[in-house]
């Protein structure tokens, strides 16, 4: 078994019909580039009516048919934000925590501390995380239910640093089921393949399930100048 092995991310992506909502971090082939994605996926009518929207400092999720929204408190979010030359990348409303914290010179594990996987059980949807630098090392964190009735909260933060064409990928559930069966273990170690932005989104886009998915952020930052691409999808046009 090689632990160091780096797993085809096309075949990760499609391992599952429902991976929930997934983070992709990592760096390009050449060196030069910090990778970072991220997708929602639904299976309700509430969780499938939702597009990413650009904001000036990252994205944010709303409703495709603000008629038909139902409970907003856990689909509407700013799952990115960019703070200076770092980035924060979540799935729900902690990225603002994290946000503050660093504005504080507080680091994330403290930020994600006074937060717990979502409320929504028997499912206890993680709360997944991550924390690009800019000299392109970054934090994963993942905060689950440590049991089936979700009487307590288990913490786990990875940190990495920037190893050519090496990427990550955490994602909120180990499959489709019900209830959801929790991500389980380290982040998948994952090979980030050569080409551009345009091919990481195809890649990606047309791995995830075609009933389930829902949108896909992408951006590739420059290490050396710190400017970057980004591209959105969205199922709903």
């Amino acid at each position: 078994m090689n632990v160091y092995e780096n797993h085809d991310l096309a075949a990760r992506l499609s391992a599952s019909s429902y991976p929930g909502r997934g983070i992709i971090l990592g760096q390009s082939p050449d060196g030069k580039t910090a990778v970072t994605a991220y997708f929602i996926m639904g299976r309700s009518e509430n969780s499938r009516n939702r597009i990413f929207v650009r904001e000036p400092d990252g994205i944010r999720t709303q409703a495709y048919d603000p008629a038909k929204l139902a409970d907003p408190s856990l689909i509407i979010y700013h799952p990115v934000r960019q703070l200076g030359r770092g980035l924060i990348v979540t799935n729900g409303d902690q990225t603002d925590t994290i946000r503050d914290f660093l504005e504080q010179g507080l680091p994330m594990e403290q930020a994600l501390r006074t937060r717990a996987f979502e409320p929504d059980g028997p499912n206890w949807t993680p709360r997944i995380s991550g924390l690009l630098s800019p000299d392109g090392s970054y934090k994963m964190s993942i905060l689950k239910s440590a049991d089936a009735d979700g009487s307590g909260c288990a913490r786990y933060t990875f940190e990495y640093p920037g190893l050519v064409g090496v990427g990550h990928f955490l994602h909120t559930y180990a499959g489709d089921g019900d209830p959801l069966p929790t991500f389980q273990g380290e982040p998948e170690r994952v090979a980030i393949p050569a080409g551009s932005l345009e091919d990481f989104v195809n890649l990606i886009w047309n791995s995830l399930d075609q009933d389930n998915k829902i949108s896909l952020y992408v951006r590739f930052t420059d290490l050396a100048t710190g400017t970057h691409q980004e591209t959105i999808l969205n199922k709903h046009h």
